[in-house]
């Protein structure tokens, strides 16, 4: 898997062996979900669910000033701090979180964190996007022109 734009184009990352309950984001899904989006400089970035951390650092790779990894598995976490560790990244560019989805979101409001971009790509027999989408726009997580991006089967 490669970075598709950006600083880190073209370089190298790996994914979990974890295929069961991990599922990468391809390059050209990778690819069209950043077009689409745009401009992102500045943004702070929110991967919940990162698996390898690929959508969050490919955010770095365009410009992004922060990106949270949010996982709750031992593998996803160990290949997210690997592959930020390989790309040589700067770790006030970065917050790896082992945690679950509903306590990190907690976390977040908490700690006032606000972003601009919030990728969530579950396994998908969790099926909480609804409860998901709802904390975080209840609970004002999202900038005023913020986005919220969520991959389903």
């Amino acid at each position: 898997m490669r970075i598709v734009a950006g600083k880190y184009r073209h370089r190298i990352i790996t994914w979990p062996d974890d295929t069961k309950n991990i599922r990468p984001t391809k390059d050209r899904i990778r690819e069209s979900i950043f077009s689409a989006i745009g401009n992102i400089d500045n943004s702070i970035v929110l991967d919940l669910y990162a698996g390898s951390g690929a959508m969050g650092i490919e955010a770095l790779s365009r410009g992004a000033k922060k990106s949270y990894f949010v996982d709750i598995n031992n593998v996803a976490i160990s290949t997210i701090k690997n592959n930020l560790r390989s790309l040589n990244i700067n770790s006030n560019e970065y917050q790896v979180i082992k945690d679950d989805d509903v306590s990190a979101i907690k976390s977040f409001i908490n700690n006032n964190v606000i972003f601009d971009v919030i990728i969530l790509d579950p396994p998908y027999a969790i099926g909480e996007y609804n409860k998901i989408i709802n904390m975080i726009l209840d609970n004002n997580l999202i900038s005023k022109n913020g986005i919220i991006i969520c991959e389903s089967n």
